[in-house]
């Protein structure tokens, strides 16, 4: 699995908020959206904002 899609499924696997998690980040909803669909591409200031907002490592997503 890529990056996104394993922030996707620990979101969905957590019941988590898009809003809220939107929100903590400062990443706009649709943004968010995008890049965990798949539509537009993660950088690292986003990865970085939605682990701080998932009290998550970075590390946990890159596994395969």
């Amino acid at each position: 699995m890529r990056v996104y899609e394993n922030i996707h499924t620990y979101i969905k696997k957590n019941g988590l908020n898009m809003s809220g998690i939107a929100a903590k980040t400062g990443i706009p909803k649709t943004t968010l959206n995008a890049i965990l669909s798949g539509k537009q591409t993660m950088d690292a200031s986003h990865l970085r904002a939605i682990c701080i907002a998932l009290n998550e490592r970075p590390e946990k997503f890159m596994q395969g």
